[in-house]
């Protein structure tokens, strides 16, 4: 049986990344930069996001899709900061794929109108949280970023290699509490650095505003700059 496992994957993860490519190009096309956030539960992706879209949308178009095994909590909350905000409700899917963002961008019976992707410049996916599966979903993002607060250990790099092998940025969350929590700031470099040499960390926190606008500089020059290059080791940029 575990050939047909192996190959039945090799399928659905094959039909993935053509929708991820032609969501690239149409991205692209339309000068649409995407983002996408993963970490796992509770890291700060919607509070940080909320953040961003709050700041990049006093200047840009921003846009973001939310994915979510239940509710629309997290929609609620970004659509406050006043950006086009859709929740896509995975059910028992842990992870967000190609064409799921492609159904929120067309519309369907839960998105009756479609986005016009040239009136937005920016795209921001926060994918459902989870380390594990969203490393194999190309989502067609121009730069992805692997979120991971100072509350979950210095070991996650280690134990997750794959989503950080696939990411562009490490955005390490929540340093207001990292002495409270007793974090090792040079043991999480060491680590990210043994799993991905010369990966770009920005160390941020929403509480006092440190790396936000450093991070905000980054997808906009990103966007600037025009969608990336897409190294055969990662799925975006690398920038």
């Amino acid at each position: 049986m575990t050939p047909r496992l192996v190959e039945v994957r090799q399928q659905i993860l094959k039909k993935n990344d053509a929708t991820a490519r032609a969501l690239r190009e149409r991205f692209r096309q339309e000068g649409t930069f995407v983002v996408s956030l993963v970490s796992s539960p509770g890291a700060g992706k919607t509070s940080l996001l909320c953040e961003i879209l709050r700041r990049l949308g006093a200047e840009y178009r921003v846009s973001a899709l939310v994915g979510d095994l239940a509710t629309d909590n997290d929609a609620r909350r970004l659509a406050a900061t006043g950006a086009a905000v859709r929740q896509i409700v995975t059910g028992t899917v842990c992870h967000l794929e190609a064409a799921m963002v492609e159904r929120a961008l067309e519309g369907d019976a839960d998105f009756e109108q479609p986005w016009r992707l040239d009136e937005l410049d920016f795209l921001f996916i926060e994918n459902v949280g989870n380390l594990v599966c969203p490393a194999s979903y190309d989502l067609g993002e121009d730069l992805r970023l692997v979120l991971v607060s100072t509350t979950e250990g210095e070991d996650k790099p280690l134990k997750y290699p794959t989503i950080f092998h696939t990411a562009d940025v490490c955005v390490l969350t929540k340093m207001d509490l990292a002495d409270a929590a007793g974090f090792d700031r040079a043991a999480m470099l060491d680590a990210i650095g043994r799993v991905r040499p010369g990966m770009r960390v920005i160390e941020t926190s929403v509480r006092n505003g440190a790396g936000v606008v450093e991070l905000i500089e980054l997808v906009a020059r990103g966007r600037a700059c025009g969608a990336g290059l897409q190294p055969e080791t990662n799925f975006g940029t690398g920038l």
